[in-house]
């Protein structure tokens, strides 16, 4: 008998223990912990106002949401970074590694209904950092099939790079990419999975600078922003990647 009060007494503690966690969520999502598990099994976990995301209180459409995330104020170096939306059918949005670029990147994000929005940043230490904000839309992002998967258009410039750069005030640099790419979820009926998975952005060296591996939620043509420090070598910057059906992408980025 006082084995089974003891086994009671520690499976009410457990469950005291979960729901102490999900109440410590600063956006308070009955998800968090399905989250938790999902995307750092036993690692340490924090939650870290220095981890930032910035995206719309209202997304008004929800296949185009802008989202930057700026991990740059945590000390040392940022080793990964994961953006993820607790209630989107696909969860995880991307990851990347700041490498020789500052540990901060905008995208634009498809959304299926309103979710918190979150970036994870893993320092050295092996410590993840947890930051987010609430985006409210009408939904349907992710079942809806892009434009670009009903026209030829797409299929003649596929994979097709447009960049521009400015000076940033540290005398770094800030890099805009944009690539022609449906970016489809297959989740519409009738319209297979089809988007980019690897990017890695090399200056003129050939050092590496991000490596960003998008997933299905990002949206259709996809722009990404990066900031560069003034370190950086002088010279054009290079992009490669390449599409879960093989295709390649390769650019030169002038300055």
């Amino acid at each position: 008998m006082r084995i089974f009060i003891n086994l009671v007494a520690l499976a009410m503690a457990s469950a005291a223990s979960l729901a102490c966690a999900a109440k410590d969520d600063p956006l308070d999502s009955a998800r968090w912990q399905d989250m938790r598990a999902m995307f750092f099994a036993d690692a340490l976990v924090v939650f870290d106002e220095r981890v930032q995301v910035h995206a719309p209180a209202t997304a008004e459409n929800p296949l185009d949401v802008p989202v930057l995330v700026d991990a740059t104020r945590l000390p040392g170096v940022v080793e990964e970074v994961v953006v993820f939306a607790d209630f989107n059918p696909i969860v995880k949005a991307l990851d990347f590694q700041p490498l020789g670029a500052r540990a901060s990147l905008g995208f634009r994000l498809k959304l299926q209904q309103s979710s918190p929005v979150r970036a994870a940043a893993r320092t050295a230490d092996g410590r993840w950092h947890v930051g987010g904000t609430w985006v409210n839309t009408t939904g349907g992002g992710c079942t809806l099939p892009s434009t670009g998967s009903g026209s030829t258009e797409w299929q003649e410039r596929l994979n097709e790079v447009s960049a521009r750069i400015w000076p940033r005030i540290d005398g770094g640099l800030r890099v805009r990419l944009r690539i022609i790419h449906p970016m489809d979820t297959g989740l519409a009926p009738g319209v297979p999975v089809f988007h980019i998975d690897t990017l890695t952005l090399r200056d003129a060296a050939g050092a590496e600078l991000m490596r960003i591996h998008p997933a299905e939620p990002v949206a259709e043509n996809p722009v990404f922003t990066v900031d560069l420090p003034p370190s950086v070598a002088a010279g054009p910057l290079a992009l490669v990647g390449r599409d879960n059906n093989g295709n390649r992408i390769a650019a030169e980025v002038a300055r």
